[in-house]
């Protein structure tokens, strides 16, 4: 069996969503120069309907070794804390929504092991994030609002410098996402937390 792959190593990965009924399920790949998957690195499984959410991330689809998990830090919680611990307990960081700002464009705050911000991470575009909202109000639109083709892209930022991005690609019915972390050359960012708020926007927003 080869070792795990280490997500601090590398800077391009790829999210895809499983089809599944009643559990959500992802798998990470490393992404290759021209956007294909490569190599399978992480497989994700939630249980839906928990008030008090609890995904875990194993180093494999057989969940024969965990390698993080993410877990609701309490119920209805409107800043939606979201703690990131590693397979024995350790603390990654944590990831929070900001409430007031995602409102009308989602952002999360981006938080180290010590508890202070890292980074923050929020949709690209406010008209493209309110036009999503809108369609979401529309009847009959909205059940399928998820699958018409408007962007849904963010970037990661250190202060006010983008230092990666996560982005959907359109047309498919299962989502996939490519996410691209080059432009933090300093790695401020732990990949962990990256591909744990990956997961965080779209399982945790009920995407």
């Amino acid at each position: 069996m080869n070792p795990p792959v280490d997500p601090n190593a590398h800077d391009r990965f790829q999210l895809q969503q499983k089809i599944r009924l009643a559990i959500n399920q992802y798998e990470f790949f490393l992404e290759n120069e021209d956007g294909s998957a490569g190599e399978p690195i992480c497989f994700v499984e939630q249980k839906r309907f928990k008030f008090k959410e609890d995904i875990r991330f194993y180093t494999n689809a057989q969940k024969t070794q965990e390698l993080m998990r993410i877990k609701a830090r309490q119920r209805f919680d409107p800043r939606a804390t979201y703690d990131v611990t590693d397979d024995v307990g350790g603390k990654i960081g944590a990831i929070q929504k900001v409430f007031g700002a995602s409102l009308l464009r989602s952002t999360f705050r981006i938080l180290g092991p010590d508890a202070q911000e890292v980074a923050t991470a929020t949709e690209k575009s406010m008209p493209i994030a309110i036009t999503r909202r809108a369609v979401g109000f529309i009847p009959y639109v909205e059940n399928v609002a998820n699958w018409l083709p408007i962007p849904y892209h963010f970037v990661f930022l250190h202060g006010d410098r983008v230092i990666g991005e996560n982005t959907r690609q359109t047309f498919k019915i299962r989502d996939l996402y490519h996410i691209d972390m080059t432009a933090d050359t300093e790695r401020i960012l732990d990949r962990r937390l990256v591909l744990a708020l990956s997961v965080g926007m779209d399982a945790l927003q009920a995407r």
